[in-house]
């Protein structure tokens, strides 16, 4: 690969840091000035973030992952499409995962980015794993149960679902489990993006 090549994938990286980062922020509905008050940061400076015309050091990526609640690895696996598939297409080899085994739950990103009035991911949820405490997020969310047994708290109700059932709820608090052998796979869709 050649120099110039090499340097067009890191600007090509860059961009897409940059608009995630973006689309974060505005997810979750925070102004620059909002961003740049939590991060102790000018404004001028996360509007170049933004823009892909300033990038982040380390400890700015751990506090923007920690301000927008998603985990670092987030930032750093951005695999390059090809120009024609740059926001479009997602090849299996290339998606963003997002946590680890150790949780319980492994997502991957199937949207081509964070942009966009929603994302969708497929999670794998191991055996025995649960969300304990109730989560609720100013979302709609749908999901499809690719593979194993899967319950779904929602608004109170434990719901039993399996290989080939679907479900969504808007809104409201929501915990979920594994209690079969297997991974259950779901494929998730949420709106706005979380991520």
């Amino acid at each position: 690969m050649t120099s110039t090549a090499i340097r067009s994938e890191q600007d090509n990286g860059e961009r897409l840091l940059a608009g995630d980062i973006r689309a974060l922020r505005k997810a979750r509905g925070l102004t620059l000035a909002e961003i740049a008050q939590k991060l102790d940061r000018s404004v001028g400076w996360v509007s170049q973030v933004e823009r892909g015309l300033s990038i982040p050091s380390l400890g700015d990526l751990r506090a923007f992952a920690e301000l927008f609640s998603v985990p670092l690895s987030l930032f750093f696996s951005h695999d390059v499409p090809a120009e024609e598939e740059r926001g479009v297409v997602v090849r299996a080899g290339s998606r963003r995962s997002l946590g680890t085994s150790e949780s319980g739950l492994v997502e991957e990103l199937l949207s081509p980015d964070l942009g966009g009035s929603f994302e969708m991911l497929r999670s794998v949820f191991a055996p025995g794993a649960e969300l304990k405490t109730e989560a609720r997020r100013p979302t709609e969310e749908a999901g499809y149960v690719a593979s194993g047994t899967f319950e779904l708290e929602i608004g109170g109700v434990w719901h039993r679902l399996s290989e080939g059932d679907s479900f969504r709820f808007e809104g409201k608090p929501f915990r979920w489990r594994n209690p079969g052998a297997d991974p259950a796979v779901v494929i998730w869709v949420v709106s706005p993006p979380v991520y």
